[in-house]
């Protein structure tokens, strides 16, 4: 009687390492200004003048005389200026880092035999 017998055994490791990174940035900056200016001018000049004259000489001689005079005068100038500024301005900065990581790890082990007898 013969016999025949083959065995084998064995492992298998395998590794999968996958590392995926990210790196991002954003600026910002507004800015908004605004001027407003007017200018308003204004004159005026009033003069008024009125007379008044009265004369008589009655018959007997007699003289009589009146004379009013009223002389008014105004001048007014005015200027305004109005000067007016606002603004705003902003600025902002972010980043983003990210990392990401796989790792896997496969373990097999296996026995394999084969036997034959006579």
């Amino acid at each position: 009687m013969s016999e025949y017998g083959e065995f084998e055994t064995g492992e298998q490791h395998e590794a999968l390492d996958q590392i995926h990174e990210v790196d991002a940035s954003e600026q910002d900056y507004q800015s908004q200004f605004g001027v407003y200016e007017q200018d308003h001018a204004s004159a005026e000049s009033t003069s008024f003048d009125q007379g008044h004259h009265v004369e008589y000489t009655d018959p007997n001689g007699a003289h009589y005389e009146e004379s009013d005079y009223t002389s008014y005068d105004h001048s007014a100038a005015e200027t305004d200026h109005i000067f007016a500024a606002e603004g705003s301005e902003s600025a902002s900065s972010s980043e983003f880092h990210q990392l990401d990581a796989l790792q896997a790890r496969f373990d097999a082990a296996f026995a394999e035999g084969t036997y034959a007898s006579n």
